[in-house]
């Protein structure tokens, strides 16, 4: 999977400002529940289609960042978490075993 590793506010403003569809995925490297969500993700990474931004956020070193999303687009905080974002704006979002690649592909049209 091609993630671009989320580290900065910088990069989340950009995220916020980018016209069309992006996909924020919100990992805790201490949580075996994250990790199991992330792998399930990944096994399914074809249901995403081809081209579409897909952010990678290691929470627990960008904590920062991490508040910021919840803030930015109004979400509460959960970990795992999949953020759908569509011209700035959260259009879905889903933690722990809600997370899929399917229902996310869903929301990206």
């Amino acid at each position: 999977m091609n993630w671009i590793q989320l580290e900065s506010l910088k990069q989340l403003q950009d995220i916020k400002n980018a016209p069309g569809y992006s996909v924020i995925f919100k990992h805790s490297t201490r949580c075996s529940i994250s990790m199991m969500a992330r792998k399930r993700f990944e096994l399914d990474k074809e249901e995403i289609p081809e081209g579409t931004p897909l952010y990678f956020l290691d929470l627990i070193k960008h904590r920062d960042v991490s508040g910021a999303i919840a803030e930015i687009f109004d979400v509460h905080h959960e970990s795992p978490q999949v953020l759908v974002i569509k011209d700035g704006v959260c259009v879905y979002h889903a933690s722990h075993g809600d997370i899929s690649a399917d229902l996310v592909s869903a929301h990206l049209s």
